[in-house]
């Protein structure tokens, strides 16, 4: 009777100890409220992005890394904003020559 209390003892340390592990781990269960369907809280200015910008950028966290539809959006954005300079340059760049 002493061996069987003995186990259940440990067992119940241990249950403890692993629930206390994985409450520090994981936190304790106080989450945000979910955000609206197709919103994210990765944030870019609405132009002229710069360095300072893209290095603040934050992704969120899921299961098996950053959530992919926040970092395929920052991409389509800097994508869009490259493409929107290079146009701009070789844009000024025509003009210094028809002026020459």
């Amino acid at each position: 009777m002493t061996t069987a209390l003995i186990y259940l003892v440990v067992m119940l340390l241990v249950a403890a100890v692993v629930f206390l592990l994985a409450a520090v781990v994981f936190g304790r269960g106080e989450e945000l409220a979910p955000l609206p369907p197709g919103s994210s809280p990765t944030r870019l200015p609405v132009r002229d992005i710069t360095g300072e910008d893209v290095q603040a950028v934050k992704f969120q966290l899921v299961l098996r890394g950053y959530k992919m539809s926040e970092v395929d959006w920052v991409i389509r954005r800097l994508g869009g904003e490259i493409d929107t300079l290079r146009a701009r340059v070789r844009e000024l760049e025509d003009e210094r020559e028809r002026s020459r």
